[in-house]
């Protein structure tokens, strides 16, 4: 998981210096950007070698490093499970594939990537709770502070998210 690796590396870097992290997951783009924002960190930009993504980061000094914020408000797969029957708005923020192997019943699908650009497409779900999960609970997490800080005031965080999801899978058509 590239972002993991980023943590740890980043550190390993004088303030000032660039960290290129490579990564072949689409879904790092995004990841790799919201993290360095939300810490303080510079992202730089990404570049595309062939299916090789390339990340690059500037380390912030020490003291202006800000602590990842989490998004307080979640929710367990169990809750979620048993809100099933109620129709409740899910929005998965997973890539194309992931989605495609296998999804919630009828959650709707913007990979975190895209989720600034499609924020007018879910304003007729503003009022309503928006119940929001990936595969770790990372990318949600992400995500719902996107949809906080855009005027979207009740969204839940699906934690641990599809990597412990034990309940009925959908799957698309490719």
């Amino acid at each position: 998981m590239p972002i993991v690796k980023t943590k740890k590396a980043i550190d390993q870097v004088s303030p000032g210096q660039v960290l290129e992290v490579l990564a072949t997951d689409p879904g790092s783009v995004a990841d790799i950007k919201s993290w360095a924002t939300r810490t303080g960190h510079q992202f730089i930009g990404t570049t595309k070698d062939g299916n090789v993504f390339k990340h690059y980061i500037r380390r912030t000094d020490p003291n202006e490093v800000r602590p990842e914020s989490r998004h307080a408000d979640v929710i367990s797969n169990e809750e979620l499970q048993a809100l099933l029957s109620q129709n409740p708005v899910i929005l998965d923020v997973r890539e194309p594939m992931e989605y495609t192997f296998g999804h919630i019943p009828g959650a709707k699908h913007v990979p975190l990537g895209q989720l600034e650009e499609e924020l007018e497409s879910l304003r007729n779900f503003a009022d309503q709770v928006i119940h929001v999960v990936c595969r770790s609970g990372n990318r949600s997490d992400t995500a719902c502070q996107i949809l906080s800080e855009h005027g979207f005031p009740h969204v839940k965080n699906v934690v641990p998210g599809m990597s412990e999801w034990t309940f009925d899978l959908e799957q698309s058509q490719s």
